[in-house]
């Protein structure tokens, strides 16, 4: 069995590096927007029973890409172009690879785990709330994993 938690601690750590952004595990950051918010969901194995330690999992994690007001713009407030930048720099921290030798930009490391793909799930888009001046944007994604 591929243990959850060190892999979301992992991509949490390896979303704010890539991205330089507030990351908060299924709450708010201690920050204003703009920043994203990590969830995992729901995950399976393959193979034989759910507790031997030598089977696949996959893993769905949803990032919701917050924008919000410009603190040094009073009245400003979130935007499209904010969300959807935050989603662009999401994916290159996630998806991203180098074009010489295919390896992943930035690195998934977990001890004890091999990351075997890393893909869009689905990206069910933008929402916003005119009450508070912030945009949101959602994309998930799924991470397969075998034991290392």
């Amino acid at each position: 069995m591929i243990d959850r938690r060190p892999f979301t601690a992992a991509l949490a750590a390896l979303l704010a590096s890539a991205t330089g952004m507030p990351v908060g595990r299924g709450r708010m950051p201690e920050a204003k927007p703009p920043y994203y918010l990590l969830y995992s969901l729901d995950g399976t194995t393959s193979g034989a029973p759910f507790a031997d330690e030598n089977e696949d999992a996959s893993f769905v994690y949803q990032v919701t890409c917050v924008s919000g007001p410009d603190p040094a713009k009073p009245g400003s407030a979130g935007t499209v172009d904010q969300a959807e930048w935050l989603v662009d720099k999401a994916k290159r921290a996630i998806l991203g690879r180098d074009t010489g030798t295919g390896r992943w930009v930035s690195p998934l490391t977990v001890p004890g785990v091999k990351v075997m793909c890393r893909e869009v799930d689905v990206e069910p888009g933008g929402t916003n709330d005119p009450t508070d001046a912030i945009i949101s944007y959602v994309i998930r994604f799924r991470f397969d994993l075998t034991p290392a």
